[in-house]
This record gives C-alpha cells, structure tokens and sequence, in this order.
C-alpha cells in the first residue's frame, strides 16, 4: 500500500465571503503549489450555490502532510475559519499519529486502506 496521505474536508460557506473564499482558495493553491513539493494535489470545489466548498488533498507521506499543515497555521488558519465552517473531514491512507492529532479539530473519520493499488 502507499504511504501517501489524502483527506476531503466539506465546509459550508459563511454567508457574505464569497469574494473573501475566492481570493483566499486561489493565494492558498498557489502558495501550496509553489512551497510543497510534496503535495500531489490540492483542489477545491464549490456547489452550484456556492454555499458548500470541498478541498481534496494529498500528501506523499505524513511528513509532507505536516508541513502543509505548519504552514496552514502559520499563514492561513484565522482567514480560512472566518469564511469556512468545517462540517466533515474524511482521511485516506495511512498518516501518523502526528498528522491526526493536527487533523483532530476537525474531528475527522479514518478510512483504512483495503485494496487497490497507487501508480
């Protein structure tokens, strides 16, 4: 099985900061593909309402997926819960204790790889 680390985390959009959550989605893809060479994807989605957002990452391992999260702290965090509430986050693959207790705020569910492959 792979080492890489994903989750999907589906937030509702504060009403009145749309404007904010697009300027915000696009400094953060862009700082993330600039600055994380370990990050293998990081996109993010909204409902035809524009009132529920999806961001889909993945990491190649717990140590790229703890760095994205130091920088997420450091830079991103009070914004983002300003215009985001986190409803679900969903984990994928195999993280380390260090990256659940990060992820621990959003109370997420774990699911555990079964079968399939990664190329």
């Amino acid at each position: 099985m792979s080492k890489t680390v994903s989750w999907l985390l589906e937030m509702q959009v504060q009403e009145g900061h749309a404007s904010e959550l697009k300027a915000l989605m696009a400094e953060m893809s862009s700082g993330t593909q600039a600055n994380e060479p370990g990050t293998l994807m990081y996109e993010w989605s909204l409902s035809a309402d524009g009132t529920i957002c999806h961001l889909w990452e993945q990491y190649v391992d717990s140590a790229a997926a703890l760095a994205h999260g130091g920088t997420f702290v450091a830079k991103y965090a009070g914004r983002f819960l300003s215009v985001l509430k986190p409803v679900r986050c969903v984990v994928y693959g195999s993280p380390n204790e260090a990256v659940k207790q990060a992820l621990a705020p959003f109370a997420p569910v774990y699911m555990a790889p079964a079968a399939g492959f990664s190329r």
